[in-house]
Parts: C-alpha cells; structure tokens; sequence
C-alpha cells in the first residue's frame, strides 16, 4: 500500500503528515483608527482657532494704537448753574368771583310799568331812575291833598290873626294848626308813595339781564334785574380743608389766576365754622386792580400752606426721568481744566414754571447739563456752550 493510499475507514494514518498553511495577521480594531482620527481633527482646529486669536489680537491692537492717537470722544450741551429761590407750599383750590357790590333789583310796590331806562349792560349812576311805575292815581290824591293844605294853611292865619282881636280862642288856634300839619303830612306821604313806584340805582354799577317791557304788571317784590358795582376790586371766595384753614391768617396773600392774568390777592375774611358735611372753611380774599374777572365767574386759587423758605432749583430740561428714578449730570472737571459728566440722582419736586425744585441731590452753584443732556452718558467729556460763550464775554 501507498502512503497516497487511502486508509481504510478508522484507522489512522503512520506516515509522513503536510504541512499548515500559513495565515495573515489580524486586522488592528477599528476603534483605535477613529480615536486617532479625532485627535488630528481637534488639534488641526485648535491651531486654526490659535492663528484666529493672533490675527484678532493684531487687530485689536492696531485699533487701540489708533484710538490713541485720536482725540477722547466729547458732547457739546449748554450748562446752567443750580440756583435758589424762595418757594413755599400751596394747594390749590376753585374760587367764585363776587362784586363788592351786588343787588337783585326789586320793586317796592305793585303798579303797572310806565318807563323803562334799563338796558343790558349798561352803566348807571347812583340815583338814576331806571323803572317807574303808573303814577296817575297818585297823583290825583296829591292834588287834592296838596288843595287841603292849603286851605288849612290859610284856616290857621285866620285863627291866628282873630286870636289878636279876641274873635277865637287859643283851642280854636291849635285845632286849625293841627288841621294844617295833617294836611302837610298827607301830601308828604303821597308824594313818598310816588317816589317808591320809581326804582333807582343805588349805586354805580352794571346793568344785568333785562326782559321788562311798558305797560307789564309788577307785584311787589318782583325780580326785574342785577345790579353789580363798579369798583376797583372784587372778592373772591373759595374753600379749602380745614388743616389748610388753620394754617392761614387775615392778610396771607395768595395767587389769583383766570384767563392769561395771575395776581396778588390778600385774605380778608375767614368763616367762623366749619362745614360739617364737606369739612371745609369759606375764606374770602380781596382782588385789586385792572382787569378784573366778572362776577360769578370761576378762578383758579393758589394758597400757600408754609412759610416761604430758600429751595434749589434747576431747568427742567436738565431733569432726566427713568424708572430707576430721577437724576442729572454734574459738569465736574477733571484734568486739564475739561469738564466731565456725572450721574447725580436727586429727589425732585413740584415744577415752576420752565425750573424745577430739587429737594436732595444737588447744592446751590453745581454745574448742571440743561440743554442736550439726553446725549450724555457717565464720564464722558462736556463741552459747555454756556460757559464758554460767557467767557468769551469776558
């Protein structure tokens, strides 16, 4: 038998046995080449990252070497210095003018209209007559009474002159001088009676609203118009709480204002109560000279409520207003005599008119930024048209 030959079936082969064939090494893990890749993405781009930041930093550089050689930003506004003034405070309250002077004009006694001398507007004098009333019932009794004493009269001259020759007693004498002062009495009062049916003015004054026309009938105590005063002043009355009323005195003036006219006023008259449903007082001032406002219309009144002392004051463009609170910038100089703004904040108060009062935060004389302030920020340099152009001045 061959060794070629096959063996038969479990037996096992005594000769010579070939050789294995040889295989390739394993392949390296597939992990290890992904770890690598990522090292090298990651350190390319930090060197990228690295030469970014160089070239930004030249950049940056150059531009802060620029910067340098260029002059320091500055805002140009016009200053004003902080200043006082004298202030107290008020409170504010709805008057009614009233003339000095004021009458409803009335007729004393029935009788049907004759003449009519009124007109609306018009200006009468102390005296005139503007209504008079029928008068010719009167006038009759007056004649007659007026013929009664007459004869009276001349009874008592008889009486007198028969006493001298001891024709008539001296009872006879003082009847007919009775007779006679009767008679006289009764013409008197006729002619009263005829004076009453015509009304007068009973000063100078201003004609109101007329509707009266001849031939009416007035019963007594009818309202025919008003008569208002000419004068040189007018009272104003007007109310106020009872604290503030406590805090006033006769005298106190006080500030009148109606249409473009503001004006003095000087307390004359305080209510000697207390409205008990309001809790108000009435108190009256005295409103002198030209123009005047008239009468029943309304004003607007300013009462002070302390004594007038010294308060800070600054223009109100100066005031800059924000959610955090109110604040100005203080021109403060640094160096090289420059001035620089700097956020004050402050605690300000009631606006008169184009300045308003700082209660806290600023002193008397500080520079203020008033025009342009909005532009200005912490620091920044200021220059100040203001001052500039007054020492320009100089």
């Amino acid at each position: 038998m061959t060794p070629t030959s096959a063996l038969p079936i479990g037996e096992k082969p005594t000769g010579l046995i070939p050789a294995s064939p040889v295989l390739p090494p394993p392949p390296p893990p597939r992990h290890g080449r992904r770890l690598l890749a990522t090292v090298s993405l990651f350190a390319a781009l930090a060197a990228v990252g690295y030469g970014l930041i160089l070239v930004k930093a030249g950049k940056v550089a150059a531009a802060e070497a620029a910067a340098r050689q260029q002059p320091e930003h500055s805002e140009t506004v016009e200053g004003a210095t902080a200043s006082t003034r004298q202030y107290a405070r008020t409170t504010t309250a709805i008057g009614t003018a009233r003339a000095l002077r004021s009458i409803s004009l009335r007729n004393e006694v029935s009788g049907t209209v004759r003449v009519v001398r009124l007109e609306t507007g018009k200006v009468v004098a102390a005296g005139d007559a503007l209504v008079e009333l029928d008068v010719s019932v009167e006038q009759a009794e007056l004649a007659a009474l007026e013929a009664e004493a007459r004869l009276a009269d001349s009874m008592l001259a008889r009486m007198e002159q028969a006493e001298k020759s001891q024709g008539a007693s001296a009872a006879d004498v003082d009847r007919a001088r009775a007779e006679r002062d009767k008679a006289t009495a009764n013409v008197a009062r006729t002619k009263a009676l005829i004076d009453r049916k015509i009304v007068r003015a009973p000063f100078p004054a201003r004609v109101g609203m007329v509707d009266l026309h001849v031939g009416q009938y007035l019963d007594p105590g009818t309202m025919i118009t008003t008569l208002q005063g000419l004068d040189d002043s007018i009272h104003v009355d007007f109310s106020v709480t009872q604290e503030t009323a406590s805090l006033l005195a006769i005298g106190a003036e006080i500030e009148v204002a109606f249409g473009a006219r503001v004006a003095k006023a000087s307390l004359v008259a305080i209510d000697a109560r207390v409205e008990s449903q309001t809790r108000s007082t009435t108190i009256r001032a005295l409103l002198t000279g030209q123009p005047q406002p008239q009468p029943g219309s309304s004003l607007r009144v300013r009462v002070p409520v302390e004594l007038p002392h010294d308060v800070v004051v600054v223009s109100v463009s100066a005031l800059r207003r924000s959610p955090g609170g109110d604040s100005v910038f203080v021109l403060e100089k640094a160096d090289g005599g420059l001035l620089r703004a700097r956020t004050r904040r402050v605690e300000s108060g009631i606006v008169l008119g184009d300045e308003v009062v700082i209660r806290a935060g600023v002193a008397a004389g500080e520079r203020i930024a008033a025009s342009g302030s909005f532009k200005l920020f912490e620091g920044v340099l200021v220059n100040d048209t203001a001052a500039n152009a007054a020492q320009q001045q100089k």
